[in-house]
């Protein structure tokens, strides 16, 4: 049998592809879909310092992408020269590979779309009377002349895939692949706020960024100038967001406050070194940041530059360079997940309606407004709600920014507090808001958390899910003040359990509390979703009625907590109306 297939016969023997055929199979490396070549052409365009990119595609890309940009010209003896394999004037020797500073370098994107489609592509030096042109089809040369144009570069593509028909089968519609084009330009107009992108899509204007090198001013032009204005900046502050420690790195870009969700990953977007990437793991690295501030399902809006030395990245290790590889990835997964979640601390507004329905009025929309949040005084004891420790837990809330001082009103339906502000009208849910409470203290409290240890050992039965969830956060339990003793297949004993749980019925209080536990499953954390059980089992209910002291205490420790906007979940703790607002609806105003 050949040992080089097992499907041919003895008499095949190795030859070597032919050039048209090796071109095809790189090819397919580097040009996927239309996509792929908008991406080659525009990396081309901003590593020859273009302040002005356009596109126009036609039929998604497949029958014209023309992509015209302002930058650096080429040469007219080297145009035919560009369509040749690996040929580049961004690298000239192995050790400039590892410190590469352009977004292209390997030299194989005009021979890939060449090889996949009809190609011409127009070049003109400022200093030039004329440009020139060079035609390829089938990958070859076929004509080359002068020409009429405008300083910069012009590369026009038509005709892709046209002639392999079995790539055209695996492509989506004219339209998916449009918008496949219209997210690579969104991309790169966000990672170049300084250059000034069109797209044009059968003739439509589909996308325009005024490249002021404002990157608010591009994420207006890519999701709208609403969107735009409710993102928060990083840094989160004056101080730097340079990576302690390490030279040269930092991190810069916009994040969406938890109310700007989405249904999916999609608008996380991620440059290293304004190198438009995709790595699941620092966009992991994003979502965490957002634990307990997103309910389940919803991801944030971010667009984050990190900037790391050349040599950390190796960057040539997919044909598209999509993908990257860092030396120091953990390092980089807790830099991003730390200054992503001190801007949302520092920044996050408190949602609220700024128009609201009332009785005896017509129905109005209901509109989500901001209110910066306000200092406020320091807890002090009442009721049920024990007074918040000093010391660290002070300090800790000293770096975020508080709520603004409430006063409680009353109770409605028992379930939320109405509290006046120097902003308007807000409403508290009282169980998230005492949960958000409960939460932050538990993780404090560690090692120190209160415990009640029982005089006769309450007997228990878990079920095997039960049993599993016991085990797996055993340590974290512990931490808690839970003491289970194994008496015997799935039975235990109880000796001790957390303070806030020893006026229940023990045994069913550890039920609840471990069926609780499990659904928080989507948790990474045990010492998180400990913590967040436990609050939601110990938090008050709705339905119960609050004392007007117990009321304050409870506003009190929430201004105190690290993000009193949301409780663990992501469920918001309040809503807010404007003084604005309510001046409206009474026809004050």
């Amino acid at each position: 049998m050949c040992y080089n297939c097992h499907n041919m016969s003895a008499e095949a023997v190795i030859r070597k592809l032919s050039p048209q055929v090796i071109g095809k199979i790189a090819a397919g490396e580097v040009i996927e879909r239309p996509a792929s070549a908008v991406k080659e052409l525009v990396e081309n365009s901003l590593d020859a310092g273009a302040s002005l990119i356009s596109v126009e595609i036609g039929r998604g890309g497949l029958d014209l992408i023309r992509v015209s940009d302002n930058g650096c010209a080429v040469a007219p003896e080297e145009l035919a020269l560009a369509f040749e394999r690996h040929a580049t004037s961004k690298l000239s020797n192995e050790t400039e590979l590892e410190q590469i500073a352009t977004l292209g370098f390997r030299g194989e994107a005009l021979p890939s779309i060449a090889a996949v489609a009809d190609v011409d592509m127009l070049s003109r030096h400022g200093d030039d009377a004329g440009g020139h042109m060079v035609r390829l089809r089938r990958g070859a040369l076929v004509e080359e002349q002068t020409t009429g144009m405008a300083p910069g570069t012009v590369v026009v593509v038509r005709g892709l895939f046209r002639r392999q028909p079995a790539r055209l089968k695996f492509l989506r519609s004219p339209a998916a692949e449009g918008g496949q084009i219209a997210g690579v330009v969104s991309h790169y107009a966000l990672a170049y706020p300084e250059v000034r992108f069109t797209l044009l899509a059968d003739g439509r204007l589909t996308l325009q960024t005024p490249g002021s090198g404002q990157l608010r001013d591009a994420a207006a032009g890519v999701y709208g100038r609403q969107v735009a204005e409710e993102l928060l900046s990083l840094p989160a502050d004056e101080e730097t967001t340079a990576h302690p420690g390490w030279e040269g790195a930092s991190l810069t870009g916009l994040v969406g406050q938890p109310s700007l969700s989405r249904a999916n990953r999609n608008y996380i977007t991620l440059f290293i070194n304004r190198r438009w990437i995709r790595n699941r793991s620092l966009a992991y690295a994003v979502e965490e940041a957002y634990h307990g501030l997103l309910m389940s399902g919803r991801y944030p809006i971010a667009i984050l530059d990190i900037r790391l030395p050349p040599g950390e990245v190796d960057v040539n290790v997919h044909p598209a360079k999509t993908e990257v590889r860092l030396q120091r990835e953990r390092e980089v997964f807790a830099f991003v997940q730390r200054e992503v979640r001190r801007a949302l601390s520092r920044q996050a507004p408190v949602a609220g309606v700024s128009t609201a329905t009332w009785a005896g009025a017509a129905p109005t929309p209901v509109r989500l407004s901001l209110v910066a949040p306000k200092d406020s005084a320091s807890a002090v004891p009442a009721g049920r709600f024990a007074r918040a420790p000093s010391g660290e837990e002070g300090e800790q809330a000293s770096l975020s920014p508080r709520l603004p001082v409430l006063r409680p009103l009353g109770q409605v339906g028992m379930v939320y507090v109405v509290a006046e502000g120097p902003e308007g009208l807000y409403l508290v849910d009282q169980h998230a808001a005492h949960e958000r409470v409960l939460f932050e203290r538990f993780l404090r409290a560690g090692a120190s958390a209160d415990r009640q240890g029982l005089l006769e050992p309450a007997p228990v039965e878990l079920s095997p899910r039960q049993q599993a969830l016991l085990e797996e956060t055993a340590d974290a339990l512990e931490e808690q003040g839970f003491a289970l003793e194994g008496f015997g297949g799935r039975s235990y004993l109880i000796r001790a359990v957390p303070a806030v749980l020893s006026g229940e019925d023990v045994a069913q209080a550890v039920l609840e509390f471990l069926d609780a536990l499990g659904r928080e499953e989507a948790v990474s954390d045990r010492r998180e979703r400990v913590a967040m059980s436990l609050a939601c089992h110990a938090a008050i209910r709705a339905g119960q009625t609050l004392g007007q002291e117990e009321m304050r205490e409870l506003l009190r420790q929430l201004e105190q907590t690290e993000n009193p906007r949301t409780c663990p979940h992501g469920r918001p703790t309040m809503i807010h109306f404007s003084a604005d607002a309510l001046a409206r609806e009474f026809r004050r105003r």
